[in-house]
């Protein structure tokens, strides 16, 4: 079953994870009590450069003064004269900020690094941050490998059954927490950050997700932005239906551009003709489904839903498109373990079968993100979805189901965002991404009151890190300078 990809964060795809380092011990579990006001941070070593520290913040902001959360942080300090902290979110929802920063702080334009503290942090709910509980490691393998386009009855109250037990073990795990995931109070909480760095104002990158919480930020608190970059935006004004199936059409956008990369090269598994491999793959899928793909690494069977997240990760960043064509030459010969381990890669499955809390943090977020449907209208969007995405389309709306029987209910109505009277906040969209269409950047760009859209003529998730100098220098240049590039502006791959 999917793990909710409308927004999976920069991922495993295109950022290495790391497992946590001293200072910043798992904070799931009981809820301390604090002061109110967020004060100074205390900064401890915690190996490889960076500083790490916690902040205490409200659980409910509407009761500032009740039960607290524990937050965590890292920071690479700036190497030259500070203009202040730049805060970044990887997206997700569930990305971990702080092995984000451990991990690709050295990515960002070494002007930024120069002037400004690099900050990470994990959300509530997410990693070391008082993480949503859910299910047993046993029970998450059981939960993505199920059949996510069910052909009868049967099938589908199999899907049920996993989404209720799915829905339930959170409830279990992290009752208490799970009203209070949103992404209105994780922006509430980047200002108490923004305050407790010492900064006046927020200067933020944030990526896929990531740029939802940061248009959250802005719309909250207009007065307080500096320069917010959100890189492979998602639409907030789009209903999950919605945004299920455009993203699902996103990845058929980028699978067509895998395959026709593909079918130009030398024993492509696809044959030479672009549609007719688009077309071999989808019945790869359906042979999935019949009968899993075997595995070399361990006793999981790669099913259908498995072996289509296996396809979907290296979509996410071009340089993987070999490797790609590899796991597909694989499967085709009835071995999934390549396609296995894109999948394990995505849904941050480790060698030794436990998963970071990625995936249920990431139902949690979006489940009271956005208003949820019925069962029954779930398959007519999915019925829909298959049709118009046949390779991605059905595994990503079912994939949504759990929130259909979520204990905490949708805490926001779906609409625009307009951060009236903000400063000027750049927003980067990439032509061919698949996990955030280009068209969301547009939108979002166009609702924000001072919006200034980056168009990155190239395939993959997001722009900002992949090494395109063209875009690299404006995202520098409007961080430092607070100045952001005409309108408009496109670079190319």
């Amino acid at each position: 079953m999917a793990a909710g990809l409308a927004a999976l964060a920069l991922t495993a795809a295109c950022t290495a994870r790391s497992d946590a380092e001293p200072g910043t011990a798992p904070q799931s579990g009981s809820v301390a009590q604090a002061p109110a006001a967020p004060g100074a941070l205390s900064w401890t070593d915690c190996g490889g450069g960076f500083q790490c520290a916690k902040l205490a913040v409200p659980l409910d902001y509407a009761d500032p003064d009740g039960e607290r959360l524990t937050l965590s942080l890292i920071r690479q300090p700036a190497k030259g004269k500070k203009i202040g902290s730049l805060l970044t979110n990887p997206g997700g929802p569930g990305g971990s900020g702080v092995e984000f920063v451990r991990s690709s702080a050295a990515s960002f334009g070494d002007r930024l690094q120069q002037r400004f503290d690099i900050v990470g942090f994990d959300p509530r709910g997410v990693g070391q941050s008082n993480a949503v509980e859910c299910l047993t490691d046993e029970r998450l393998d059981a939960f993505l490998a199920t059949d996510v386009s069910p052909d009868d009855t049967g099938e589908v109250e199999k899907l049920a059954e996993e989404a209720r037990g799915f829905a339930h073990g959170c409830q279990s795990g992290s009752a208490k927490i799970l009203p209070h995931v949103g992404t209105r109070d994780a922006a509430r909480d980047m200002d108490r950050i923004r305050e407790a760095l010492g900064d006046d104002k927020l200067t933020y990158y944030g990526a896929s997700y990531g740029t939802y919480l940061g248009a959250w930020y802005a719309e909250l608190f207009p007065g307080k932005v500096r320069a917010l970059v959100l890189d492979g935006a998602i639409d907030p004004k789009a209903s999950l239906a919605e945004i299920n199936l455009q993203q699902a059409k996103g990845f058929e956008t980028a699978l067509r551009a895998f395959t026709a990369d593909c079918v130009k090269r030398e024993k492509c598994p696809l044959g030479t003709d672009v549609n007719a491999g688009l077309k071999k793959i989808k019945g790869l899928l359906d042979s999935a489904d019949a009968q899993p793909l075997s595995n070399d690494t361990d006793s999981r069977k790669v099913t259908e839903s498995l072996a289509t997240l296996g396809l979907a990760t290296p979509l996410y960043q071009k340089e993987a498109w070999p490797l790609l064509r590899t796991a597909l030459t694989q499967a085709f010969d009835g071995n999934g373990t390549t396609l296995l381990r894109f999948a394990d890669l995505l849904v941050e499955r480790k060698e030794n079968g436990t998963y970071s809390s990625q995936t249920e943090s990431n139902m949690a977020v979006n489940c009271v993100d956005k208003p949820t449907v019925g069962l029954e209208e779930i398959k007519r969007q999915a019925a829909r979805a298959a049709k118009e995405a046949p390779r991605f389309g059905e595994f990503i709306v079912w994939g949504a189901l759990p929130c259909t029987y979520w204990p905490a209910k949708p805490v926001e109505a779906t609409r625009a965002l307009h951060a009236k009277g903000s400063a000027p906040i750049l927003v980067v969209g990439t032509t061919r991404d698949p996990a955030t269409p280009y068209q969301w950047s547009k939108n979002l760009a166009s609702q924000l009151d001072k919006g200034v859209l980056l168009t990155y003529d190239g395939d993959g998730h997001t722009a900002y890190l992949t090494g395109s100098k063209c875009i690299g220098s404006a995202v520098d240049t409007y961080l430092l300078k607070a100045a952001p590039p005409a309108s408009g502006k496109t670079c190319r791959s």
